[in-house]
């Protein structure tokens, strides 16, 4: 009876994953089509290259969207939800805009247009981040932790199964029917995926959370005030230092090596369609380790996912570099490739489990964006750190070097996992 009791609070109701699956495929959606259409649309279309360079800056609001974060979990509507309601505005604000850039068209913009069009692309952006806050939040929160491994299986594929099918559909219809009836079609998309939000009954939020050290009711009536008691509430949690080694050193090979594997395939003279076959097979691998990888964490538990899993990327992330130096063929590349990232893939589900397991309760939305948002930060400083390291030492040693790095970083997993066998001092 027990076993069963154990097995049923890791079972996700289906409720639960058709809810977060379309939230997290609404995220994706819009991403595909800002990282894989746009640009060669764009290009297609005529607008200058340095315009289409002012996409990447469309990233910032994910960057900095821990700012808002803490306002997000204390200011709500009862009625709509503390998090539902946020979801919803953002999802009917994003189908708004897709409406609005229906009605432009890359073929015919002047000066003036091009930059309104970017504007519009940020505040969408920025509507999509804060979604993200919102349904990271009510993920946390529906989530035991027993489920969690399953839940950001979901999470992770479904986000990059609406960031490659958005890309490809968009591209795909702008051939078909062309630019605004593309676009009307993503609106009603978005629309579709918000049914199921509409339909869900958020349970009420919780009281304060734990650990929020707020001095005075007069620091809560400000902005700072809040910003700085939900952080420092956040810090405050016992081991929460170690986890956070554990948070900032993990991903750090996989930044440094990803961000070098396209240029190193073109340099050794691999077409870009070999590189896009590649690319688009191992992207799939990808997506089927991010859906075993919620089993594995069900059965493994997370020390042997992250240790072991985490071991097993670090060696793949080296092989690039015999990839480079022994001369090895295409199937050994695909190989390769598949391999690392269906560890990823299921690396990443792991390491998102705990960072939801390391959320306060009535914080969750605050919690787990800014731990979100240093995996990002982590992203950037590894990918700029690839880029220095290839120009003066070369491809291999920088793949060797990423793979040293994978396995160095286990080591605090280890220590975390010692002094919390759950991995989480908030888990019991």
């Amino acid at each position: 009876m027990k076993n069963h009791k154990f097995i049923a609070r890791k079972t996700v109701p289906a409720s639960v994953i058709v809810l977060l699956t379309s939230l997290y495929f609404a995220q994706g959606f819009p991403a595909g089509l800002l990282v894989q259409a746009l640009p060669p649309i764009l290009r297609d279309a005529g607008v200058p290259v340095e315009y289409i360079g002012l996409l990447k800056l469309l990233a910032v609001p994910w960057v900095l969207k821990f700012l808002w974060a803490p306002f997000m979990d204390r200011f709500y509507s009862d009625r709509l939800g503390a998090h539902r309601g946020w979801i919803l505005i953002m999802q009917f604000g994003l189908v708004a805009i897709l409406v609005l850039l229906s009605f432009f068209s890359p073929y015919e913009m002047s000066t003036a247009l091009i930059v309104v069009f970017l504007l519009l692309l940020f505040v969408m952006n920025t509507g999509c981040a804060t979604q993200d806050i919102a349904t990271d939040g009510l993920a946390v929160k529906l989530l035991v932790p027993e489920q969690r491994g399953i839940g950001n299986s979901i999470q992770v594929s479904g986000y990059k199964l609406g960031m490659m099918l958005g890309g490809a559909a968009i591209l795909f219809g702008m051939d078909v029917v062309g630019w605004q009836w593309t676009f009307l079609a993503m609106a009603g998309t978005m629309v579709l995926l918000t049914v199921s939000v509409y339909l869900f009954r958020e349970a009420p939020q919780y009281g304060a959370p734990s650990n929020v050290s707020l001095a005075s009711s007069t620091q809560t009536n400000s902005f700072l005030g809040l910003f700085v008691g939900a952080y420092k509430g956040f810090v405050s949690q016992p081991g929460i230092l170690l986890w956070l080694v554990v948070l900032l050193t993990y991903k750090v090979a996989d930044s440094l090596a990803s961000a070098m594997i396209k240029p190193l395939l073109i340099d050794l003279n691999y077409s870009l369609t070999e590189v896009g076959q590649i690319t688009l097979i191992s992207s799939v691998t990808g997506l089927l380790g991010a859906i075993a990888g919620g089993y594995i964490y069900v059965i493994a538990g997370a020390k042997r996912c992250l240790i072991g899993l985490g071991a097993l990327q670090a060696l793949s992330l080296g092989a690039y570099g015999l990839v480079e130096t022994q001369n090895l063929n295409h199937i050994v590349v695909y190989i390769v490739a598949c391999t690392e990232q269906m560890l990823d893939g299921m690396t990443t589900v792991a390491l998102f489990a705990l960072m939801m397991d390391h959320c306060r309760k009535g914080s969750e939305s605050t919690d787990y964006t800014v731990q979100a948002c240093l995996q990002i930060v982590i992203a950037g400083v590894g990918a700029v750190s690839a880029g220095i390291g290839v120009k003066f030492l070369g491809y291999a040693p920088v793949f060797y070097s990423a793979a040293a790095l994978g396995l160095i970083a286990l080591i605090p997993v280890w220590l975390l996992f010692r002094r919390y066998p759950k991995g989480s001092a908030l888990i019991r």
